[in-house]
């Protein structure tokens, strides 16, 4: 917070036509924390007053052309000068009308010449206290007008902090309540086998175990569990992404080679779901990546597609584009509406009107966080019913 109003000194202002007179008087009242301004004329006294703040005016009466009654007068008739002190100077001997006068015009009080020195330090005094009274009611007036402020701002971040709590919290019932629903589902396909093969031992019925029961046993099985391990993984991965230890290890890596070999095994699970992958290298594409999170991010690009892609084709293209390699996954599905573009990178954000089930909502925000770790991107191109296009920005290198 300033003070600089605690530490402004007071300036008095004296006005007289003679030099000896002004010299005189700013000895008499020269003291600490004190500014002495002098004026030779009324005119001077007004350009002055403009300019600053003075604590007291002491006019001489008599001057020529403009005196000190009709300085006086010009005074309270400006609002920047209207609440100035006066004391008027003027001989002992003056008649009374000059103090009547005076005090017409809003004069405080009047010294009378020859000046006594103790009389007029005790009069200049009085007014000095009082303005320095003024200025430490401002500045107290002014730090409890910081103090409210800061209250004002402190309680405005603990609404903030209370409302992002509240939030949190309801994230997390939330987080729970998916994860919870999510990992049912292939739990509940896990017990209801289990049943059923236990019922078939204990009946003894060998014949439900043929080998290509077996084989369909087991495929299903290995479904269930890696859709379990692909919700734990996310899980981790927000954790990891939270608490800021998303980790990346770059190393030397083909793109080419790593779109080939993930088009190929997902290709089975794409044709079982009636989809064709076609994909595109034009470039063979080289750089510095994690490879584990890179297969992460283009998996759930291309599961992404298969989620909403209504069985049509699905397009992947690579190129280079100066010092960046550019992946393109296109569907030919629902399509996205501009609103759901803004929000679908967001964690636990799933697009409006789908039927699909999308697991917890996590997939695009940790491909996007991926993304950014490698210093890249991920942007979509999409309209309701025509389809979308992911396209992941990387540069061949991560720079320090």
């Amino acid at each position: 917070m300033s003070t600089e109003i605690e530490h402004l000194p007071s300036k008095l202002l004296i006005v007289d036509d003679l030099a000896e007179n002004l010299q005189a008087l700013e000895a008499i009242i020269r003291g600490e924390n004190r500014l002495i301004y002098q004026a030779s004329s009324g005119e001077a006294a007004l350009s002055l007053m403009l300019e600053h703040e003075f604590a007291l005016a002491i006019l001489d009466v008599q001057m020529p052309g403009m005196d000190g009654f009709e300085l006086a007068e010009l005074m309270r008739g400006t609002a920047k000068t209207r609440h100035i002190p006066i004391v008027f100077v003027t001989a002992a001997a003056s008649e009374l009308n000059f103090a009547f006068r005076g005090y017409e015009t809003g004069a405080v009080d009047f010294l009378y010449k020859p000046l006594e020195v103790n009389a007029v330090k005790s009069k200049v005094n009085v007014f000095v206290d009082l303005h320095q009274q003024r200025l430490e009611t401002q500045r107290q007036v002014a730090a409890l007008e910081y103090s409210r402020k800061q209250q004002e701002a402190l309680l405005k971040q603990l609404q903030v902090t209370q409302d992002e709590l509240q939030q949190s919290i309801a994230m997390r019932d939330s987080f729970m309540s998916m994860v919870a629903h999510e990992l049912r589902t292939p739990l509940n396909t896990l017990f209801l086998d289990v049943q059923l093969r236990t019922l078939q031992l204990e009946r003894g019925n060998l014949a439900a175990f043929g080998q290509q029961e077996l084989v369909r046993m087991v495929e299903r099985d290995r479904r269930q569990m890696k859709s379990m391990i692909r919700l734990i993984d996310d899980m981790l991965d927000l954790t990891r992404i939270n608490s800021g230890k998303l980790s990346i290890r770059p190393v030397q890596l083909n793109l080419a080679e790593l779109l080939e070999r993930l088009v190929s095994d997902l290709m089975p699970q794409a044709q079982a779901a009636g989809y064709i992958m076609n994909l595109s290298i034009q470039d063979r594409v080289a750089g510095e990546w994690d490879a584990f999170r890179l297969e992460q991010i283009i998996v759930n690009l291309l599961t992404n597609a298969m989620r909403y892609g209504n069985s049509q084709p699905i397009d992947i293209t690579l190129h280079q584009d100066h010092d960046h390699a550019i992946i393109a996954v296109r569907d030919r599905g629902v399509g996205i509406s501009e609103l759901d573009q803004q929000r679908i990178f967001l964690a636990f954000e799933r697009c409006e009107g789908n039927q699909v089930s999308s697991g917890l909502g996590l997939g695009l925000y940790i491909a996007g966080q991926l993304a950014e770790a490698h210093q890249g991107r991920i942007s979509v191109d999409s309209a309701p019913g025509e389809g979308s296009t992911f396209t992941l920005t990387l540069p061949l290198r991560i720079t320090a």
